[in-house]
């Protein structure tokens, strides 16, 4: 990397060393330190317009951080502007990886028809599609699938970094089918991982997955210390969504133990995270927990409320992005989901909609 950041080395050796030093620190869950290369090989990219192969791999690795830091409709672009880069450059693996990225940012919205089909080109590129389709099928209330699916792939993994990234949903999804003892038995392999390997990540991971598991076995107490452990761990790293599914486990525990007035501030904060994210499956789930009635606001979330009431009084996609300040691509994937959410093919229609439901 010295040899490279001087400029001793070629665009193209440049572009090798580049990806290398980012996918060992995400295979090891270093993440500042892909997020700082990331930055550098962005950088550099910008002055190799040609080396479109290795623009493509900037762009999947921006989608990446991105994904985790909640920038949920940027990550999809990025990840499909990273993949025509590779069908370019007929890359089939890194273009699987692509949709794969593109189908985990589909399943944590609620978009599950888009996700289902990104996780199948995933599959048709040589790409594992695990563990996203397998919490995908739990999203879609099929536990079974999603538990015959994380077993399968877990079995057939050896590499233990490989195998850190299938434990924490291996331990959701054993929790939901109720098989605490192989939750916690993934539970304690990752946290071996997380030891050997020491990084924030693991370390967030880890605590988040023990506290489930003490949660589910009746020690609230303790899982209470672990949990707010893990939800600092998320918030240090700039997680919103992980962060969020935590403060749900916090409120819980803070529910065992009697707390009410804590299970409320803790999932109401969760909560608003979500709709802000545009966690659909979450936002569900937590007025499930809550027991809240749904709003008369059809399935929309607080962003597209706001893009649909600017789209009934007759402004352009140009105008919505400069008033609520996104970008006017952004605006046409808030309106293209308004559409099918609402089941109209036009900004008439949903305008017509909007002002029959009282919501402008």
């Amino acid at each position: 990397m010295l040899a490279v950041t001087v400029g001793e080395a070629s665009p193209i050796a440049c572009g090798i060393v580049y990806c290398g030093v980012i996918l060992a620190c995400e295979d090891v869950y270093e993440l500042r330190r892909a997020q700082e290369w990331t930055a550098a090989l962005t950088r550099w990219c910008e002055r190799q317009p040609d080396l479109r192969a290795f623009t493509g791999r900037c762009l999947v690795h921006r989608a990446q951080l991105m994904r985790l830091h909640g920038d949920w409709l940027d990550a999809l672009e990025e990840a499909g502007r990273a993949g025509g880069r590779f069908e370019e450059a007929m890359n089939r693996a890194a273009a699987g990886r692509a949709c794969y990225l593109r189908g985990e940012v589909h399943r944590l919205r609620g978009e599950f028809g888009p996700a289902g089909e990104a996780f199948r080109a995933a599959s048709e590129l040589g790409v594992e599609p695990q563990p996203g389709l397998a919490l995908l099928r739990l999203s879609q209330g099929n536990a079974d699938a999603a538990a015959a699916t994380i077993r399968r792939a877990h079995g057939e993994t050896g590499d233990r970094l490989r195998r850190a990234g299938l434990l924490p949903a291996y331990v959701e999804i054993m929790l939901a089918v109720g098989d605490v003892d192989a939750a916690g038995s993934a539970c304690r392999e990752l946290a071996e991982i997380a030891a050997e390997f020491d990084t924030e990540m693991l370390g967030a991971m880890a605590a988040q997955a023990r506290g489930a598991v003490e949660l589910a076995a009746g020690d609230a107490e303790a899982a209470l210390v672990t949990l707010r452990h893990g939800w600092q761990a998320w918030q240090q790293l700039e997680a919103p969504y992980e962060a969020a599914r935590t403060r749900v486990l916090v409120g819980a525990a803070c529910r065992a133990l009697g707390d009410d007035d804590g299970f409320t501030l803790e999932v109401d904060a969760a909560r608003k995270a979500f709709e802000e994210l545009g966690a659909a499956p979450d936002l569900a789930s937590v007025d499930e927990m809550t027991g809240r009635a749904r709003s008369s606001d059809h399935g929309l979330t607080t962003r597209e409320l706001e893009v649909l009431r600017l789209v009934a009084i007759g402004k352009s996609n140009k105008e919505i992005g400069a008033s609520l300040v996104i970008s006017e691509h952004t605006v046409a994937r808030h309106v293209q989901n308004i559409f099918t959410k609402l089941g109209v093919v036009s900004r008439t229609a949903a305008g017509a909609f909007a002002f029959e439901h009282d919501l402008v």
